[in-house]
């Protein structure tokens, strides 16, 4: 019997003040280890003396955002206090747990410049023993983040564990997620004890046996898909994956939980105001119109 095919998916376009091209959640694949959610932002860039397509001040529980750009700059404030610049190859951690607010907003000078903005934002939820962990933020600048090149592929660890190496990025789960760059006719392999496995074609095209995936693809791999995955263009890549989660998720706008009834609870915290608040921001994100079920 001959093993499955990769499932290929296909963005959505969303709007969040400006558009980006969303792959997670999909029907055919609501998680992806403990991934659950990936936006592909721009490239994009945005008018200067302005505040246009600024994401204001809104609300997470129960997950984990991860930001990582390949061009352009964003300037991350939350209720923590925390206010970060972020800039390519540095990657964004923010731990949501029992609740946390913050903002992302393009610095002026990089408006006035006429520089794009591109990148990927994960979320990733938390087990569910750790859904209600005081919320933690932490910025990894790029060279602290592990680098090799392997059969002339270049390859950046994010977060988790790649064989015998590790990112300092603090995780509450088993995962990994693996930005890499690809010349025509370089090749690559997943570690063959992965359980969940995925691979998101930011740019350029590969071929997996039968499969070819172009720009804009993910790449759900089968837990019996083996073989050499191969660029048929120069590419860029990312990989991610891990064991599965613990349980199904309720994901209802920014809020990830086990719990419909805790999805509720955190609509109706923001709606009154009960959320903690991002220093020096008056704006805000409101909840979509129509509640959470429960």
């Amino acid at each position: 019997m001959s093993a499955a095919r990769p499932l290929l998916l296909h963005p959505q376009s969303r709007d969040i003040g400006f558009t980006v091209r969303r792959l997670l959640p999909a029907v055919q694949a609501r998680s992806i280890g403990p991934f659950v959610f990936l936006d592909h932002m721009g490239p994009a860039r945005f008018k200067a003396g302005s505040t246009e397509n600024d994401v204001r001040p809104h609300p997470h529980i129960g997950l984990g955002t991860l930001t990582y750009l390949f061009s352009g700059a964003i300037m991350h404030r939350d209720s923590l206090g925390i206010v970060q610049r972020i800039e390519p190859g540095a990657v964004n951690w923010m731990c949501a747990g029992r609740g946390v607010v913050h903002s992302e907003r393009f610095p002026e000078d990089l408006r006035s410049s006429d520089t794009t903005v591109e990148g990927i934002q994960m979320w990733l939820a938390l087990p569910a023993d750790k859904q209600e962990v005081e919320p933690s933020f932490q910025h990894y600048p790029a060279d602290v983040l592990p680098r090799w090149q392997d059969a002339g592929a270049h390859w950046h660890l994010l977060i988790g564990h790649w064989g015998e190496r590790s990112s300092p990025v603090t995780q509450l789960s088993d995962t990994f997620y693996v930005a890499g760059e690809l010349a025509t006719g370089d090749r690559f392999s997943f570690p063959a004890h992965v359980i969940e496995r995925a691979l998101y074609v930011v740019s350029g095209a590969l071929k997996l046996g039968e499969d070819s995936a172009g720009e804009g693809t993910l790449v759900v791999l089968p837990a019996d898909w083996q073989g050499d995955i191969t660029a048929t263009a120069d590419s860029r890549v990312m990989l991610l994956g891990g064991a599965p989660l613990d349980g199904p998720r309720h994901m209802w706008w920014n809020f990830v939980s086990t719990s419909r009834e805790r999805i509720a609870q955190a609509y109706e915290d923001w709606e009154a105001g009960r959320f903690p608040v991002v220093p020096g921001e008056t704006e805000y994100i409101p909840a979509p119109p129509l509640k959470p079920a429960t």
